[in-house]
């Protein structure tokens, strides 16, 4: 059954659009202005959004719809959404609908069209999210990683691990390493699944906006501040909480960041009123945060308390038997690898980490001459391509590259330092002598 959200500040209307859409078969919720109804795309499934374009009473410019339609694309930009508007707003809905809107319609509204257009895109919704749910299924293994080497086998049965328990996680590695598609997994397996899953790439923000896009502004409260707006915490309250790149939190919000880590309560910039969540928060980074600690970049503390367990996701090109698999993952049932290519592959150093990788085989995909894909199909560069070194040379040459420190060598070789000491043992290595 497809469920529709109504977003309008008069009970008469909701009632009355309530009544006509359960009367024809659909589940209805309601919500009178943008905070209920950011919260309720963000804690449960909507199929289709239907919204006014003012919220308060003797605001007729329309500036409010436009803002809600904004805020719900930036959390699914899928989500169809049709605008009621009157003659006075006619103008901003069909900018809106330029921009992505779905349809709109003139109040008042006609009974008829208005459920032909719930059918329409409702039942589009449906269907789309059910051919991505197949499709993940049906492509994607149980735990929704591809890997067969042993350091992703350590790395998930610790994420899995670390799923349960309700602690804060910084996950570390490279840019394209699949940071964030850790932090999805830490989320789907944890007891907030049915939650809101919020993202905030901190490197994407004007650093001058931060606070705000975190913990939300009142009306005035800098300029451009038209209306109060609710923060990335208060949506993601009950649920999760994902902050990508945090080392581009500014030393100010690293402060209030801090706060709401320790105690749940933080304010709204421009407000006195104290607010109060429950957020689980996962961070990602791939900058070395122990040194911006040191540089007085980044608070100690803060590093603390956003660092209760630490996943280390490793580099591709320390974990080559995972290589092969995600290349045949990425380009299908439908072609191959040659040997050539297969070992073109694992020998290559994968500097942009599996994100370059599947870049590499969606390219090899437009290039080919035939379902047997060969190395010149991908365009590798030539100069990231080394010679295959055999497992001990390997451990030797980052060894010597670190001064022999154990700790350093493991993170780089994607290893456990338990795992590197087995090796070392195995092959005999005389760590001293290398240093």
């Amino acid at each position: 059954m497809p469920q529709i959200l109504i977003v309008d500040d008069n009970p008469d209307i909701l009632e009355a659009l309530e009544l006509l859409l359960s009367l024809h078969g659909y589940a209805v919720l309601t919500a009178e202005n943008e905070k209920q109804a950011l919260l309720a795309v963000s804690h449960q499934r909507v199929d289709l959004v239907i919204q006014d374009m003012n919220f308060a009473q003797g605001i007729t410019s329309g500036k409010e719809g436009k803002s809600l339609f904004t805020a719900l694309k930036a959390l699914n930009s899928d989500l169809p959404i049709i605008l009621i508007t009157a003659w006075t707003q006619l103008e901003t809905a069909i900018s809106l609908v330029k921009s992505g809107a779905t349809d709109y319609l003139q109040k008042p509204w006609d009974d008829v069209k208005l459920l032909e257009l719930v059918e329409k895109y409702s039942l589009n919704s449906n269907i789309n999210q059910n051919k991505n749910n197949q499709s993940e299924s049906s492509q994607k293994p149980a735990d929704d990683f591809i890997y067969k080497s042993q350091e992703m086998q350590t790395l998930i049965s610790q994420a899995s691990k670390v799923a349960g328990a309700n602690v804060n996680v910084l996950i570390t590695g490279a840019n394209g390493a699949g940071k964030e598609k850790l932090a999805d997994y830490i989320h789907q397996q944890s007891p907030r699944y049915n939650s809101a899953f919020i993202k905030v790439n901190m490197g994407a923000l004007p650093h001058d906006l931060m606070e705000a896009e975190l913990f939300g502004a009142e009306k005035g409260a800098f300029t451009g501040a038209n209306q109060a707006r609710i923060g990335r915490f208060e949506a993601a309250d009950g649920g999760t909480l994902f902050l990508d790149e945090i080392a581009n939190l500014t030393l100010a919000g690293q402060m209030k960041l801090l706060r709401v880590l320790q105690t749940g309560e933080f304010e709204r910039l421009g407000a006195n009123a104290t607010l109060k969540v429950d957020v689980r928060v996962l961070s990602a980074t791939n900058a070395d945060l122990r040194l911006a600690v040191q540089q007085g970049t980044f608070r100690e503390d803060l590093y603390y308390r956003l660092n209760v367990i630490e996943l280390n996701l490793p580099d591709l090109a320390h974990r080559k038997a995972d290589i092969v698999p995600l290349a045949q993952y990425f380009i299908g049932n439908d072609c191959s690898l040659s040997d050539e290519a297969a070992q073109t592959l694992t020998d290559y150093i994968w500097p942009g980490n599996v994100r370059e990788l599947e870049n590499a085989c969606k390219r090899a995909l437009v290039f080919a001459n035939s379902n047997i894909l060969a190395p010149s199909d991908f365009q590798l560069a030539s100069s990231q391509i080394e010679p295959a070194l055999d497992e001990k040379e390997n451990i030797e040459q980052v060894l010597i590259k670190h001064n022999g420190v154990i700790k350093h060598t493991a993170l780089e070789l994607g290893l456990s330092r338990q795992a590197l000491y087995r090796r070392i043992e195995k092959y005999q290595i005389d760590v001293e002598s290398l240093c």
